[in-house]
């Protein structure tokens, strides 16, 4: 509120008239203490507790809001009611929000200050602040108001780079041994028409404000309407129906009468008005005169009495003297304001309640407190143990944790929604893998041969099945073996040996035709392995991701990463391909192997071989002889076997020898490809990626090793974050306060 508002000037004389120093004596009239029952006083007494813990920026806080068009008389309103002798200052007039707070005390003083707008900058915030005034008499507040409305960077009204009116709200406190504990609102003057001074943004600005203050359901509202316009042209009422939809806590305000020509339609509109026949209120309608251009001098007792006199006269002695006058809107203030703060307290406590518990709830999901650095390694090394502790149980397998959760019977074993059941992840790839060897590890997929036995054709047509729906449906970048029959493989072995051929005797090979052939054949291993050993590695970082955004603050995760567990996951990432390396560099030596599985293979192979060779011979020198009995057997001629069997050998030397350099290598490629199988999934897989998990991902000797440097980098509390705890806990400390304020209060209510 400005405390000399334009439209108090509108009804004053050009004379000046000097500012009256506090006086609690001399301005407070007897009439006041209408305003303050000895209950309402003992409830006001709740309230004003309330709003001195600071509450009233935490919760809704009861108040009067004087509100209207300009020029309207809401700032005579309230100097009426507040009996406050406002200085009268040429240009001053409401371009903020003002606070008029009534405080009881032994000594009388004024205090000014701003209530900055939250949507300034916090530095804007600050300063604003920091505006703080104390005066003793009502002759220095103009020019305190003219510095609070420069701080607030209005400037001066239609100078250059001008505002209008601002959302910073200016508190104007006044101590007295006979003050009510009262807290009014003074809002700006609805704008109607816009102007070079008044924009339309201004014209928005002021609409804001008001709806911002009367929608609060605490909130009693005094809408003042001016006699001198007409009715239809002061919105102030409609808004005031929409804010308070139930109708329980408006009251209308009339002022200037004295405008109105007696006896005219237009004063009985009014009167009507008054009498709420017309615009109707539930809370009603009351008049009140302002002093007219000559008594401006007036005490505020010869105010009131010249005022009962207007009212004694004409139409007014109609009107009920409980809705005109300034005596009876005290009392009817006084009865409002009783009902009103009766009525707002239980909810009022219940919301203190339910804002104390959001806000511990918010301050709990701020984490422990860490602006030490013993505070910090402290949580540094909690969030390592949970960390530890998850991971330990993933490599296991142990899926009791809380951290697991159900299955996911709908997503695939590897699947994010499954990613925490990490050991079973593991196992699936790696089965996955070997499943990928066998099918895909050979380069050419070799038909049976005639050392073949019962189970190796039956592999070798379930491979031919699964080899056919690979080219129809598989979609996977991983090689395709070529289908060869047993006379093609044999043809690219006698190539091999074509090329290959040293000082070996005809019908023999050289060791290297076996390496030649292995290493060809087995092509397709490092591929294979390599992008098993890359998905892995991709499973453990998704995993241990995951793990670290349940197990560690939000703020942590970026910095824990950057520090280390990228450098961690990435070095076992360097290992398991160097041991790869390793494992491919053994494969290309010359074969090797000492296990019984070769040689075994190998003669039964043979054997199988020559089995074959007899039986096809036995079957040309068989003859049906007649025996004594009459039936017919089966007879083997000698000279005939042996000429099969003469006629069965192989007289292509080097066809004989690519046949036999096949069998060894098949037998060979057969014995490695278990060897590499296991070897990549226990020494690449399971001793570089999975088991040193919790030795490596934020373990907590990592945290315990770590510099006072790297612990503030991963664990120091943000800026904002400091910022963010501080205010909450302010705001927790004034709603503790004050739930323990009202409950005291309270108690000596009931008293």
């Amino acid at each position: 509120m400005s405390v000399a508002s334009s439209d108090l000037e509108s009804s004053r004389s050009t004379t000046p008239v000097s500012p009256v120093a506090i006086d609690p004596d001399a301005v407070t009239t007897s009439s006041l203490q209408a305003l303050q029952s000895d209950d309402q006083r003992k409830v006001m007494d709740i309230v004003d507790k309330l709003r001195r813990t600071g509450l009233s920026g935490v919760v809704e806080l009861p108040q009067l809001v004087v509100c209207g068009d300009q020029s309207s008389g809401k700032s005579s309103v309230l100097e009426a009611i507040t009996e406050i002798p406002f200085p009268r200052k040429e240009n001053l007039c409401t371009r903020f929000a003002t606070e008029i707070i009534l405080r009881r005390s032994p000594s009388s003083t004024i205090s000014i200050t701003i209530t900055p707008d939250k949507l300034r900058p916090l530095q804007e915030q600050k300063n604003l602040k920091l505006f703080s005034k104390s005066i003793d008499d009502f002759e220095q507040l103009p020019d305190i108001i003219e510095e609070a409305t420069e701080a607030m960077g209005l400037g001066v009204v239609g100078g250059a780079n001008s505002k209008a009116f601002s959302r910073d709200v200016l508190s104007v406190q006044i101590d007295g041994p006979d003050r009510p504990q009262l807290t009014l609102v003074d809002l700006p003057g609805l704008i109607h028409s816009t102007n070079r001074s008044q924009t339309e943004a201004d014209k928005e600005l002021i609409l804001n404000l008001v709806k911002e203050y009367i929608n609060n359901p605490r909130t009693i509202i005094l809408a003042v309407v001016s006699a001198k316009n007409d009715m239809a042209n002061q919105i102030i009422v409609d808004y005031a129906r929409k804010a308070d939809k139930d109708n329980k806590r408006t009251l209308g305000i009339i002022t200037k009468p004295d405008f109105l020509r007696e006896g005219t339609d237009n004063e009985l509109s009014w009167i009507e008005i008054a009498q709420n026949k017309d615009v109707y209120l539930e809370r009603g309608w009351h008049m009140l005169k302002n002093r007219g251009d000559n008594e401006m001098d007036f005490t505020f007792a010869e105010r009131n009495e010249a005022e009962k006199l207007f009212f004694s006269k004409g139409r007014y002695v109609d009107l009920s003297r409980e809705c005109v006058g300034i005596e009876s809107l005290r009392e009817r203030l006084s009865k409002l304001l009783l009902n009103h703060l009766i009525k707002e307290l239980p909810s009022l406590r219940k919301e203190m309640y339910t804002k104390l518990e959001d806000t511990s709830e918010e301050i709990a999901k701020l984490g422990e407190k860490r602006t030490t650095i013993g505070e910090q390694r402290m949580m540094l090394m909690k969030v390592s143990m949970k960390i530890n502790d998850i991971l330990k149980s993933a490599v296991q397998g142990y899926y009791e944790s809380s951290f697991f959760g159900p299955i996911d019977m709908n997503a695939g074993v590897d699947s994010a929604a499954n990613i925490s059941r990490f050991r079973a992840v593991v196992q699936h790839r790696n089965i996955t893998f070997a499943e990928n060897m066998r099918l895909r590890g050979q380069k050419f997929a070799i038909a049976v041969g005639p050392g073949d036995d019962d189970n190796e054709q039956a592999e070798a047509t379930k491979l031919q099945i699964e080899m056919e729906n690979l080219d129809d449906d598989d979609l996977s970048l991983l090689p395709k073996p070529k289908a060869l029959t047993h006379k093609q493989a044999t043809d690219w072995v006698k190539k091999t040996l074509e090329r290959s051929r040293g000082y070996e005797l005809p019908g023999t090979f050289q060791p290297m035709l076996i390496s030649q052939l292995f290493w060809e054949q087995s092509q397709p291993w490092e591929r294979i392995a390599s992008d098993h050993i890359t998905g892995v590695a991709a499973i453990c970082k998704e995993f241990v991701y995951t793990v670290l955004k349940y197990a560690a603050p939000a703020e942590f995760l970026a910095r824990i990463t950057i520090l280390s567990v990228d450098a961690a996951l990435t070095a076992s990432l360097t290992a398991a391909k160097e041991e790869l390396a390793k494992l491919l560099k053994d494969k290309a030596r010359h074969p090797m192997t000492y296990n019984h599985y070769f040689t075994t293979t190998i003669q039964k192979q043979r054997q199988r071989k020559y089995q074959r060779l007899t039986k096809d011979a036995g079957e040309r020198a068989a003859e049906g002889r007649r025996m004594g009995d009459g039936s017919y057997q089966d007879v083997i001629d000698p000279s005939k076997m042996e000429a099969a069997v003469a006629n069965a050998i192989e007289q292509d030397m080097d066809t004989f020898s690519s046949q036999e350099a096949l069998d060894y290598e098949r037998a060979y490629y057969k014995d490695e490809l278990k060897y590499f199988v296991a070897s990549v999934c226990k020494e690449c897989i399971e001793r570089h990626l999975v088991e040193p998990l919790p030795e490596i991902i934020m373990s907590p000797i990592i945290v315990a090793q770590m510099s006072e440097q790297e612990i503030k980098f991963v664990a120091a509390e943000p800026p904002e974050i400091t910022q963010q705890r501080a205010h909450l806990e302010s705001r927790l400390g004034m709603l503790e306060k004050g739930l323990d304020t009202f409950r005291e209060a309270m108690g000596g209510l009931r008293r």
